[in-house]
């Protein structure tokens, strides 16, 4: 028996709509695009995560005639200040002379894109991927992983409970922080790109095969700081957690070489890391992005051979040795302490008396004034607020508050 598609049953149909919005007035027109959209979504994978079945947002909403829920996400995300502003901040490093080295905006592109093509090539709900892929990173303070531990160590010398990690302040930009519309905060977006975000940690988790924890509650992904966290809620979530590590790991040796902080051609790497993957980042990427998928056909799970990912492991640590502990990178960080650590005591300075501080002549002071007043959880210890006000400098600017607040 043949078994036709709605496209083919009603071609004539489907060729026939514009999907515009101002075009979505009848019902027929609207029940037209909601065909097409089951009908993508029927062909999935049958571990895939269908946007019909999206467990919600916080906040119950309309929904959209013409996006899926998760395409109403990656909208929200990308129209975002915080998405704007990750142009300007650092990937590894700082303030480069060479405008092909990478920045964050970049990074989080990179891992849009392969976690796309895995996606693709397992047949998996990409709407949902490149939402969690391109909202992964913006809780990332200004100077990277440097500005990060700076600002977590200023926070904790405040309170030892509190903490400043990206993954969860990603969450804390989006639920909270992030102006939706004119006077509404927080962006409401759906539970599992929300879970993909905190959960992708890609930097730190040391497994090759990932299963994602279906059963997942609000509660393991609300404020959970990394060592209580979990594998992601769904198989995409698990893609981009594996997507954000391939993506760095030939990079930063790209970027190296172009600030002279190493040489050569990837000399330094042992020819167990080089026999498997490859000289080049474009050979790293497409050996790995091709054994993840071959591994993870048709499987509840996302796997990397274990010889792959042990050299994958390897290429890290020596990426660590060699360019993340280089004296040029160390001195970065010591100079990032000095910033972050002078701009967190001057705000905190002027909590003790804000409304001094909004009548200050300094820019600096009177902009952050101006943000703690209008905090939209004013209920926030005065160190968090500080906190957020940080964490959402680009480099440039928290170089301009350092010398708006100490240059003489």
């Amino acid at each position: 028996m043949t078994v036709y598609s709605l496209f083919d049953m009603y071609s004539d149909e489907f060729n026939a709509i514009e999907i515009e919005p101002q075009l979505m007035k009848n019902e027929k027109d609207t029940e037209f695009v909601r065909l097409i959209r089951e009908e993508r979504e029927r062909t999935f994978s049958p571990f895939a995560q269908k946007s019909s079945q999206s467990r919600g947002r916080i906040r119950e909403e309309e929904p959209c005639i013409i996006r899926s829920v998760y395409e109403r996400d990656m909208g929200r995300i990308i129209f975002s200040q915080s998405f704007r502003r990750l142009r300007h901040k650092t990937q590894v490093f700082f303030n480069p002379t060479n405008d092909h080295i990478c920045s964050r905006i970049e990074h989080v592109i990179y891992v849009n894109y392969i976690s796309t093509i895995i996606g693709r090539a397992l047949n998996l709900n990409t709407d949902l991927i490149q939402a969690i892929a391109m909202g992964h990173d913006l809780g990332h303070a200004p100077f990277g992983h440097s500005g990060e531990r700076a600002l977590n160590k200023c926070i904790k010398s405040v309170d030892p409970k509190e903490y400043f990690e990206h993954e969860v302040h990603s969450l804390r930009v989006l639920d909270v922080l992030e102006e939706h519309r004119p006077g509404t905060y927080g962006l409401n977006l759906t539970f599992e790109v929300r879970d993909g975000i905190v959960s992708h940690c890609g930097e730190t988790y040391n497994e090759y095969v990932l299963k994602p924890l279906r059963d997942k509650t609000e509660a393991q992904i609300s404020n959970k700081p990394e060592k209580d966290r979990t594998a992601p809620a769904t198989l995409e979530g698990c893609v981009v957690r594996f997507a954000d590590k391939i993506a760095y790991v030939g990079r930063d040796v790209e970027d190296a070489r172009r600030a002279g902080i190493i040489g050569g051609t990837g000399e330094f790497l042992p020819d167990s890391v080089t026999d498997r993957l490859g000289n080049t980042n474009a050979e790293t990427i497409n050996i790995l992005v091709g054994d993840i998928i071959h591994s993870s056909l048709n499987a509840d799970e996302i796997r990397m051979s274990e010889g792959n990912f042990k050299a994958m492991n390897d290429f890290l640590t020596k990426n660590f040795e060699e360019i993340y502990k280089a004296p040029k990178i160390c001195t970065f960080e010591k100079t990032v302490d000095i910033i972050i650590e002078a701009i967190f005591e001057a705000f905190m300075k002027c909590t003790e008396d804000i409304e001094k501080a909004s009548a200050s002549e300094n820019r600096a002071i009177k902009d952050f004034s101006k943000y703690y007043l209008n905090h939209p959880e004013q209920s926030a210890i005065p160190a968090r607020k500080v906190t957020d006000y940080i964490a959402g400098m680009t480099d440039t600017y928290a170089n301009t508050c350092f010398d708006l607040l100490y240059k003489v």
